[in-house]
């Protein structure tokens, strides 16, 4: 690996980054709080969420569940509600566990040290970090994809930031830059310079940035080439055709496998393959539901983070009855009862045809 972070202003760079983020930071409902639990519920929601699509989540989540005690005896169904939109459910039931632990290991209060957070489901070194350092001043690192590009930046590292030995090194340099007392600040500082300015999209705003004249990227014009980008994998493609089932008085929802993709959420009557409009009538009178309306509804695409859905749908209206195949494990949800179950975003974009159409 070629060398690294060989910058020895550490106090001038601590120096610059403190000052610029006292002055420029971001007005975030978790944000100079010295509250573990809000660190924690923020920075697990912050995983590949922009800040401002969290804050909506994360003041309900807080409202409905505002400590450890709340999220541990929470059910599972309305913490999947609760979840619903941020993706990554497997997340939210790390939440639990971890929550149950500090319940009945720690009596309720989130542990400060690092090396005890690490123990916990769900949180890695990141996480145990920025809880133990924003919330209770230890001076540890919080090294996420934001300060890996740009300590990439600043020593001009053209190699892959995802190596486990950049991240290690890159977490040795932050501990000599960060000064004593300031831990929690220091770390936010560099996380706020990536999300607003350092950006891994688009063109970097160097002429707000307050460490741009110890920054090689910047200074020989290599912002565009650092960090290097990987090459992408494709993702595997699945074909599926999705059926909004409607009875009159409400629409079908089915329950997945409690392991796997999605485990456990709710979702539109599904199946792999893309189905004619024959084959989509037959299904449903299949499930001994007889067929009175039938309508081809918009194709969607939703992308997973290793595999893609592209999805036909259609909306069908069916004669109202009771019960269904015992096997389908398929129930109607009428009006008022939609906010029970939790349907991942995978199938959003149709749920806007749960409505009965007017020409039915």
């Amino acid at each position: 690996m070629q060398e690294i972070l060989i910058m020895s202003e550490n106090t001038e760079i601590a120096e610059a980054l403190l000052a610029w983020y006292r002055e420029n930071k971001r007005s975030l409902p978790w944000r100079d709080r010295h509250n573990a639990y809000y660190t924690w519920i923020s920075e697990v929601m912050l995983q590949q969420t922009r800040a401002s699509a969290v804050i909506p989540y994360f003041e309900r989540f807080i409202h409905d569940l505002p400590d450890v005690a709340a999220l541990c005896a929470c059910p599972d169904e309305k913490l999947m509600k609760l979840w619903q939109g941020l993706g990554y459910y497997s997340r939210a039931r790390n939440l639990k566990a971890a929550a149950a632990v500090i319940v009945s290991d720690y009596d309720g209060s989130i542990p400060s040290s690092f090396e005890t957070l690490l123990k916990l489901p769900g949180i890695g070194r990141y996480t145990a970090g920025s809880i133990a350092s924003i919330a209770y001043g230890i001076r540890v690192p919080a090294v996420d994809g934001n300060v890996l590009r740009i300590a990439a930046r600043l020593s001009g590292y053209q190699g892959d930031i995802k190596a486990p030995q950049f991240r290690k090194v890159t977490e040795a340099k932050v501990m000599e830059w960060m000064p004593d007392g300031q831990a929690g600040d220091f770390n936010q500082a560099l996380m706020e310079l990536g999300a607003t300015v350092c950006v891994p999209n688009g063109r970097p705003d160097c002429g707000s940035c307050p460490v741009r004249e110890k920054c090689e990227a910047g200074l020989h014009g290599l912002t565009d080439r650092i960090p290097a980008k990987q090459e992408k994998k494709e993702r595997p493609v699945i074909h599926k055709t999705v059926f909004v089932i409607l009875d009159g008085s409400g629409h079908a929802l089915c329950r997945r496998p409690d392991t796997g993709l999605l485990a456990g959420l709710y979702e539109l009557p599904n199946t792999e393959g893309w189905l004619s409009r024959e084959q989509a009538l037959q299904y449903v009178a299949d499930l001994d539901m007889e067929p009175l309306y039938i309508e081809q509804l918009p194709e969607r695409k939703h992308i997973f983070t290793h595999l893609e859905w592209k999805m036909k749908a259609y909306r069908i209206l069916v004669k109202e009855k009771q019960g269904l195949n015992s096997g389908e494990k398929m129930f109607f949800v009428h009006p008022g009862e939609e906010e029970n179950y939790a349907v991942p975003s995978a199938f959003g974009g149709y749920m806007k045809y749960t409505e009965l159409p007017e020409k039915a």
